[in-house]
């Protein structure tokens, strides 16, 4: 008996090394369980616990009596005879129920704080709720709602993802990401754009309608830096890479500007502008441009003039030439 319960202690030592547990934590674990195994015998004690030799490996059962307020006022050990074979069966159990715990812990662990990052998985299914990713050692959800609408995934195919929040779950982290975040945009031209990642070039703004097209404001704080340029990359190799993990989503960049006038003028490119007057008080804009810049300033259904809006935070009222200006009569 005692070689064997020294092949167990062995065995678990072995066990909490590979699996990085603390030898006292499976112990204490398979002590409660053995107390929960000794009260379902005949003739238990109604109080008990379980006491283990770290050394030997020895286990002893303890009954007690308690009197009505708590306090001990017996104790004596009662080790049942056939005690050994269900200590084994149960540190069976105890052990992978703890390694499955621990488990699930350090993948929760990898992914825990997470949040706003850019992750990589494999597409293993997809329906009408969500699309399931393989990340290797979890599995993230990507739901419908988090889908740009012009997107479909096949399976087997490789998609970045932004994660919007990891939390425990029953068998391991849950993990939701998007593909419809401003961030994925963000955390893409980090990955693409060496001045962004060391912080010379700074995103200050960008707004988006998922699988159609975004506009991104950006700063560079080293006037030898273009931040437009950095981001386009030569011949465009930048952004197209962006673009092309976008799905062929649309990507304008302008240069941010502190002076609120020049910045709604970029911000409504690839229009002409002649003229900008910000009312600062009511978060108004008044935007004038040629009378054939008009389609091209608001943009399709809007669209132009509605993400201009939303990457300055004013709103904007476009006007053409002639509306504004009115007819100008020439005396001769």
């Amino acid at each position: 008996m005692a070689k064997s319960n020294q092949d167990f202690m062995e065995a678990l030592a072995l066990v909490a090394r590979e699996k990085g547990l603390a030898v006292d934590t499976l112990l204490e674990s398979l002590a409660n369980a053995l107390v929960a195994a000794y009260k379902r015998m005949p003739g238990a004690a109604e109080e008990a616990f379980v006491m283990i030799d770290p050394d030997s490996g020895e286990i002893r059962v303890f009954g007690q009596e308690l009197d009505e307020e708590g306090n001990v006022v017996r104790e004596w050990e009662d080790t049942p005879e056939d005690f050994g074979r269900i200590a084994a069966q149960t540190a069976k159990q105890v052990m992978f129920q703890k390694i499955r715990d621990a488990e699930r812990d350090l993948k929760y662990d990898e992914y825990a704080g997470r949040e706003g990052d850019v992750i990589t998985g494999i597409v293993q299914q997809s329906d009408a709720r969500y699309t399931l990713l393989d990340l290797g050692k979890a599995e993230a959800f990507l739901p419908q709602t988090e889908q740009p609408p012009n997107e479909r995934y096949e399976h087997g195919a490789r998609v970045k993802a932004y994660i919007v929040e990891v939390r425990k779950g029953v068998s391991g982290p849950h993990i939701v990401v998007s593909r419809t975040h401003p961030g994925l945009v963000k955390r893409l031209f980090e990955l693409e754009v060496p001045e962004i990642a060391s912080g010379v070039v700074e995103i200050k703004a960008i707004a988006r309608e998922p699988g159609v097209r975004t506009k991104m404001a950006v700063w560079s704080n080293d006037q030898n830096v273009d931040p437009v340029g950095s981001c386009v990359g030569a011949r465009g190799t930048r952004v197209r890479m962006v673009t092309n993990e976008l799905r062929g989503e649309r990507v304008d960049i302008v240069a941010y500007s502190e002076y609120l006038p020049e910045y709604v003028e970029r911000s409504i490119q690839p229009a002409h502008v002649l003229d900008v007057q910000v009312d600062e008080g009511t978060g108004t804009a008044k935007v004038i441009v040629p009378n054939s810049e008009l389609s091209v300033a608001i943009g399709r259904e809007g669209q132009n003039a509605r993400l201009a809006a939303r990457l300055t935070g004013l709103k904007i009222d476009i006007h053409s030439e002639s509306e504004s200006y009115g007819e100008i009569d020439v005396e001769g």
